[in-house]
């Protein structure tokens, strides 16, 4: 409290001293330019000072307090390296990468640092330099890509009923379904072995290059026409030079190898009354847009635009025209976590990377907010039929005569080098 009675009895009493003096008391008499005597200047100097000493001393109580209550809490929930499990729709975001400064490009990392932060689960400082949390992605998907697994790492402050809380501040399409604790080293994307995509796109893609788009509802897929369709894919199982299925990679940049151990699609099924088809691929690691080049291939080998041949032809030194299929269809469906799991998931101390208790909740989100955007999205936007569109542009037979210069091209960054679609 400020000093305001102790200075009103310093004016009194000086007033009683000049009377005692024999001083005739003037309340408006001046003894200097500054419109009052000097003792009187003094003492109220001095109570302004002790005034200001007071409101400093409060401050720096409370500053002590928020320390004391920061510390505390680090004392409660002491951080610890964990892995959170992740379902998101990427419609309308701009990629899984948090980009700093740009506000108008958000992401999942943008929504998801925030959620932390309110949580509780990580200082505020924390959010702008994610270094400090020690976060990091295992696949970092593009603009409107999905995921159905997607797995971060990072340190966090185990508040209790942790989940519940970080999903109370995220949007709903955008949930964490599990967390588990791991070692201190681990990283999400360098321990990861595999990573397992799916593909939903609607079966006229597959259709032949004449046929009606108008009447997509009326198509069905014949079943050597997915005969085909499968034995395609199964060619990009193995390791194989995939230069030409990403951007700015040179022919003999070892980054380009890439093994591919799965890839098919399944029965196709109605929905909407379109007929849609899932295609599956896992790998060890995938390059940016490679799954969709992969696929927008196959499908221009289908629908009679491009020979068979050029799949061979896209893994030599050459550069191939490869078409990109739209983003829309591609969710990031598991990542894989087998050599850890088999040097530390018994280890009594440690899970193994697994989520067969979250399986159902998976299923649920996919059901509730994946599958239904994708399916709206195509039927109302038609984002494959404008795609095929564009395929006659492609010139197949064409091939760069010289082979791509090392010393011309710009590589891709490290973090891309390893990066999924």
């Amino acid at each position: 409290m400020f000093r305001v009675r102790p200075l009103l009895s310093a004016l009194v009493n000086h007033r009683q001293t000049l009377k005692t003096n024999g001083g005739l008391y003037k309340p408006f008499c001046t003894m200097s330019e500054g419109g009052m005597d000097k003792q009187t200047a003094t003492l109220l100097k001095r109570t302004n000072e002790e005034n200001e000493d007071s409101a400093e001393k409060v401050q720096a109580a409370k500053r002590v307090k928020t320390d004391g209550e920061h510390a505390e809490d680090e004392k409660k929930y002491p951080k610890k390296k964990v892995v959170l499990l992740m379902a998101y729709s990427g419609k309308g975001y701009y990629g899984m990468q948090r980009n700093p400064g740009n506000s108008q490009f958000r992401t999942i990392e943008d929504d998801l640092v925030a959620a932390l932060i309110k949580s509780g689960c990580i200082p505020e400082n924390h959010g702008d330099e994610m270094k400090k949390m020690s976060f990091q992605r295992c696949a970092r998907t593009d603009k409107g890509v999905s995921a159905a697994g997607q797995v971060v790492s990072l340190k966090v402050r185990l508040i209790d009923d942790i989940i519940e809380k970080i999903n109370e501040h995220l949007p709903p399409q955008i949930k964490v379904l599990g967390l588990k604790r791991v070692t201190q080293g681990f990283n999400s994307k360098n321990n990861c072995d595999a990573r397992t995509y799916s593909y939903m796109l609607p079966t006229v893609a597959f259709s032949p290059k004449d046929y009606d788009t108008g009447n997509i509802a009326a198509f069905r897929l014949e079943p050597e026409t997915l005969q085909k369709v499968n034995r395609l894919f199964a060619l990009y199982k193995g390791t194989h030079n995939f230069h030409n299925f990403t951007s700015q990679k040179a022919p003999s940049d070892p980054s380009a190898r890439r093994y591919i151990t799965e890839m098919s699609c399944g029965e196709p099924f109605i929905r909407r009354n379109y007929e849609f088809a899932v295609i599956t691929v896992r790998g060890q690691s995938f390059m940016l847009h490679q799954i969709r080049k992969m696929i927008g291939l196959v499908i221009a080998v289908v629908k009679g635009y491009a020979k068979e041949e050029v799949m061979e032809r896209s893994w030599g030194q050459e550069k191939v025209d490869v078409p990109k299929a739209p983003g829309l269809g591609l969710i990031l469906e598991r990542v894989h976590f087998d050599r850890y799991n088999k040097r530390f998931g018994g280890d009594g101390l440690h899970e193994k990377l697994e989520w067969d208790r979250e399986e159902e909740a998976i299923k649920a989100f996919k059901e509730a907010h994946i599958y239904p955007t994708i399916i709206e999205t195509e039927c109302e936007e038609g984002s494959m039929v404008s795609w095929m569109a564009t395929l006659p542009i492609h010139d197949f037979d064409a091939t760069s005569v010289e082979v791509q210069d090392d010393k011309v091209q710009k590589q891709d960054d490290a973090d891309e080098g390893n990066d999924s679609d």
